[in-house]
């Protein structure tokens, strides 16, 4: 597409964790630059970025979880000013005041309007530009005015490099993997992600499960997990999910040694348990060294790996073992991996082997969804607009 003298508005995903005005990780800023210089290689009039930032309530400024940061650190890695655009949705015309030819609109999720794709503000984003390029594939599963609404009205619409990129990793791990397939899947709730173990079990040669949402699998199969996260409400699924890779052939794997403290601290002992000795003051916060030693060896005989969620709370050095240790195992496998989620990312960096990952998506949500075989609005709504322009 030529973007020559053209207004060009880009969607990305600069949902960075910040901390009192300090951007803790770059990560999403640095997957977007391939994208963003191959764009200004082309010399438009104007590049006009938004994001959002965390989850603020709409119409409603919180300082807290402005991108005024992002566009800090974007002029330091693009070598060139980016611009900050403070206003509400009611100045957004006023960015063609600004002199810089880049310029990061305020967090979207300020904007009335933005959540339920109010066309209002749809219309007044499109009209920013002649050239709308989705990049965000984090957000691919929202219907929202900056993810899709603006999509219906931009004059000209495609998909940018970043968003193709993760579409073709995916692609790579669900479409034709190579086998046996292995899926890590973490976090903290069940809930979240039932959808995603259901379809994973039509397509996974073993699946391990960790993180709280292994506690609530272990307390189905009736062992004793103490005051550790658990989500008694879906017992009677877990069940089932258990009764269901049974009858498939499909291995669940869930920890028979487990690492408890008393607390969820820093400073807290970290003991060492099987899963049958767990006391009802413990809480499960890390799997245990022989649970790493057998998912080290299932993950050195997996040809494709899909891994979403840490396995216990990485954050806290006793229990960042479990971890770190599956995050060096598939960095050392010859398999194809793929990883997806902010904590999977940040658990990635910690461990010091991005380099060593065959694909890592920014999506969370998105990146669950497209796992779970669902349509992703955001994608749809390029493809529609391709068709009929």
């Amino acid at each position: 597409m030529n973007l020559e003298n053209k207004r060009v508005l880009v969607r990305e995903d600069f949902n960075v964790p910040i901390r009192e005005g300090i951007i803790q990780s770059d990560l999403r800023l640095k997957a977007a630059l391939p994208g963003l210089q191959a764009i200004l290689s082309q010399k438009p009039a104007k590049l006009i970025l938004m994001s959002h930032l965390g989850r603020p309530t709409e119409g409603t400024i919180d300082e807290t979880l402005s991108l005024k940061p992002v566009a800090s650190r974007l002029s330091e890695l693009l070598q060139q000013a980016v611009a900050f655009h403070p206003a509400a949705t009611e100045a957004l015309s006023s960015v063609f005041s600004h002199d810089e030819q880049i310029i990061l609109l305020e967090n979207v999720r300020f904007n009335q309007g933005e959540k339920k794709n109010e066309p209002a503000l749809s219309k007044k984003l499109a009209a920013l530009c002649d050239v709308f390029i989705m990049d965000a594939f984090a957000t691919a599963h929202r219907v929202q005015a900056s993810t899709y609404g603006v999509a219906e009205y931009a004059p000209l619409v495609c998909a940018g490099p970043l968003l193709v990129k993760e579409l073709n990793g995916l692609s790579a791990a669900f479409k034709n993997p190579a086998k046996p397939l292995l899926a890590i899947i973490g976090g903290a709730k069940v809930s979240t992600k039932l959808g995603v173990l259901s379809h994973l079990l039509t397509k996974v040669d073993q699946l391990i499960i960790g993180g709280g949402m292994a506690n609530t699998f272990l307390s189905a199969k009736g062992f004793p997990i103490g005051h550790s996260l658990c989500e008694v409400d879906r017992l009677p699924e877990a069940k089932q999910l258990l009764v269901d890779a049974k009858k498939q052939g499909i291995d669940i794997l869930l920890p028979h040694d487990v690492t408890v403290g008393q607390t969820f601290s820093e400073d807290a002992a970290a003991v060492i348990k099987s899963i049958d000795a767990v006391g009802e003051n413990d809480v499960i916060l890390d799997i245990g060294p022989s649970t790493l030693t057998e998912y080290q060896h299932c993950i050195a005989n997996a040809a494709t790996i899909l891994w979403n969620g840490p396995v216990g709370a990485f954050e806290l050095t006793p229990f960042a073992k479990g971890t770190m240790g599956i995050a060096q195992a598939i960095a050392e496998s010859s398999a194809f991996s793929i990883a997806g989620g902010g904590d999977t990312l940040a658990a990635i960096e910690k461990a010091g082997v991005l380099s060593a990952i065959s694909y890592m998506s920014t999506g969370g949500g998105a990146f669950l969804e497209y796992v779970e075989g669902k349509c992703l609005p955001g994608i749809d709504i390029l493809e529609a607009r391709g068709k009929h322009p």
